[in-house]
């Protein structure tokens, strides 16, 4: 290649003429990954302000149409505040009591099994005995079945759930704030749309997608938590409602929320029934929450969304990672925030949006790829 195309490649000419020089793509590639690294770093480090405060501003948004709602039947605006805000408070209380009493009332069962986890762990390193498997880690690893071993773990995940709601204090507060600004968001929103059309286009597309996700997952997750408690009761569980309550907040985890929402009514029926009632269980809860949440639920929430199934267990990692326990919450809320702001927002990144739609649509498509589609 001759030297000055080689310089013209790496150059554009401004508006006076003047020829600007431009970075190659590959710097500019390692630069853009550089900066994510480092927003990832300052965001782990802030995690304790950013969760309970995205949490706040999630809780503003779900509370968002029982506003609008008040003001369409022409409350006062005091009255339709008032309501969105004990709608947003008795949301998190239920988050926070829900999860105390789950795992409370399991700490509490769990020492009434002690002679029955006894007696499987003999019966297990037996069996591992006669095929010759036994050995020290296996031991170790079974002697963990004791129910009065669980119970320390148990409180402190109970702790460790509680702290990742942050300071209630602190998230009270905010929650209070957001919630007494909305009136305030229109002339703003307006405002916004006029200085910057395809930023404030993004963010509305953020709180539509966000209140679909929500609004949705929500129903979805009653569906699976009051099929599930009445499949534990049939089977004679311990706990049915509690683990159908379980059940609905694990939905609102992308992916493995089934599988977390098992566990302990798996573990409770192993203790209570053998394996066979444990087996039931399991085929129980995979039946009921796969056909919900594979077959159907993706179809609804995830197009509304606009994630892939794979972008949405990465979100769910990643925000784990950098956010704690309430980053699994937050995973998809945070991931369509993200998306508005860096993707959506700008002409020149929106090509990145179909690697990770769930969908492409025919428009980011080339005519004639569109025709044989």
């Amino acid at each position: 290649m001759p030297l000055g195309a080689a310089d013209s490649s790496r150059a554009a000419n401004g508006v006076d003429g003047t020829t600007i020089r431009t970075l190659p793509r590959s710097i500019v590639l390692l630069l853009g990954i550089a900066g994510a690294v480092a927003l990832g770093f300052g965001i782990k480090g802030a995690a304790g302000i950013i969760a309970p405060t995205m949490l706040a501003f999630v809780l503003t948004i779900a509370v968002l149409p029982i506003y609008k709602l008040a003001g369409r039947h022409r409350w006062p605006n005091w009255a339709a505040i008032l309501t969105a805000l004990v709608a947003a408070y008795l949301i998190l209380v239920i988050m926070v009591v829900g999860v105390v009493v789950c795992v409370v009332k399991f700490a509490d069962l769990l020492p009434t099994y002690a002679k029955q986890a006894d007696d499987l762990t003999k019966d297990v390193t037996n069996f591992l005995d006669n095929l010759g498997l036994s050995t020290s880690e296996t031991s170790t690893a079974l002697s963990n079945l004791d129910p009065m071993k669980l119970i320390g773990p148990l409180t402190d995940l109970a702790s460790g759930v509680l702290g990742a709601f942050g300071s209630l204090f602190f998230l009270v507060t905010l929650m209070f704030f957001f919630v007494v600004a909305v009136p305030g968001f229109a002339p703003r929103a307006r405002a916004f749309q006029y200085a910057k059309p395809e930023l404030a286009a993004a963010f509305a597309k953020f709180l539509q997608g966000s209140q679909t996700y929500l609004l949705m997952t929500a129903l979805f997750g009653a569906i699976v938590g009051v099929l599930d408690a009445g499949a534990l009761w049939l089977l004679g569980v311990p706990l049915p409602l509690v683990w159908g309550f379980f059940s609905f907040l694990t939905n609102f985890i992308p992916n493995i929320g089934f599988v977390i929402g098992v566990i302990p009514p798996a573990f409770l029926a192993l203790l209570d029934g053998g394996w066979s009632e444990m087996l039931w269980v399991i085929v129980a809860y995979s039946v009921l929450n796969v056909t919900i949440q594979t077959f159907i639920q993706p179809r609804i929430v995830g197009n509304s969304v606009g994630l892939s199934a794979e972008i949405t267990f990465m979100s769910l990692v990643v925000w784990t990672f950098l956010l704690g326990a309430l980053g699994a919450l937050l995973a998809v809320p945070m991931t369509l925030l993200f998306r508005a702001i860096f993707l959506d927002s700008d002409d020149r990144t929106r090509w990145v949006a179909p690697l990770i739609d769930a969908t492409v649509s025919e428009d980011a498509l080339p005519p004639a790829a569109a025709e044989t589609g």
